[in-house]
């Protein structure tokens, strides 16, 4: 079965101590904590579009990695079946958060030290990318 793509950004800060901190957004549907993510744009480079999809869903604004920190899987239910998507995710070192996003209403977010936000996401790929961080 092929896979379609989608693009993520991974939001990242340092905390008052300088440990790293990990953004997670809730997923609309299920309620799962996500990265933001979403369809590559015709119109801009994948990192710009994942950066695009973390101010839609995240309220978050950064510097955003030149290439992808890794990628990983997860199955898309839609009404009709189950797709495979594999994300790129590129990182991005958050500068700003806005207090008001388009999709504020639609989803939580959520800082969390790495070690919580690896242990709270469903995917086994993100869950790796995640702990990746700490040898950065």
């Amino acid at each position: 079965m092929e896979s379609l793509k989608q693009v993520g950004a991974l939001p990242v800060r340092e905390d008052n101590d300088g440990k790293l901190l990990v953004l997670l957004v809730t997923s609309r549907e299920t309620r799962r904590w996500v990265i933001p993510k979403g369809w590559p744009m015709k119109s801009l480079r994948d990192r710009d579009a994942a950066a695009r999809e973390a101010e839609e869903e995240a309220g978050v604004k950064g510097r955003v990695g030149r290439k992808p920190l890794g990628s990983y899987s997860y199955w898309k239910r839609t009404a009709e079946e189950f797709k495979l998507i594999e994300v790129d995710v590129f990182v991005l070192e958050v500068s700003k958060e806005k207090k008001t996003w388009p999709e504020m209403k639609q989803r939580e977010r959520a800082w969390l030290p790495l070690r919580d936000a690896a242990d709270i996401v469903q995917e086994p790929g993100l869950r790796e990318l995640i702990k990746s961080l700490k040898q950065k």
